[in-house]
């Protein structure tokens, strides 16, 4: 018995679609882009903006957020034990992905002193306070 998920493409009765030769061939020579980054929602909330990335199964410990300058880089390392087992090993299919997966932002106009985090459920949450915008000052100049 062969465990291989179900491929759409595999139904005779499906619609032709002349872009998705291209797509595929798009996905086979760049590869996918999902398995290199990982899904991010940015929400503003008034005085702070609140960042949600999607990281399930990765270990607190294995996520860095570092700050370049007014750039906030997001970094997740996913180890396999497939990489560490004889490649044969007792895998019938294994389609996780594992390796690095890195996002950056750029944080001009946040108060970088103050961003928080917090990692739970597979879910990363950034508070990014935004910088208070200066007082405006108006005045009158007198000619000379």
């Amino acid at each position: 018995m062969m465990l291989v998920p179900y491929n759409r493409r595999n139904n005779s009765m499906s619609v032709f679609d002349p872009f998705r030769e291209f797509d595929a061939l798009e996905r086979a020579f760049f590869g996918r882009r999902d398995m290199t980054e990982f899904r991010t929602d940015i929400t503003d909330n008034g005085n702070e903006y609140s960042l949600q990335a999607d990281l399930p199964g990765f270990n607190k410990e294995d996520i860095h957020i570092d700050l370049d300058d007014a750039v906030l880089t997001i970094t997740a390392e996913r180890h396999s034990e497939f990489e560490q087992k004889d490649r044969k090993g007792d895998y019938v299919r294994c389609e996780r992905s594992y390796g690095t997966y890195s996002r950056s932002f750029d944080t001009t106009g946040v108060d970088t002193e103050n961003i928080k985090a917090t990692y739970e459920n597979g879910v990363l949450r950034l508070t990014l306070p935004k910088l208070a915008e200066p007082e405006k000052k108006t005045r009158r100049l007198t000619i000379d």
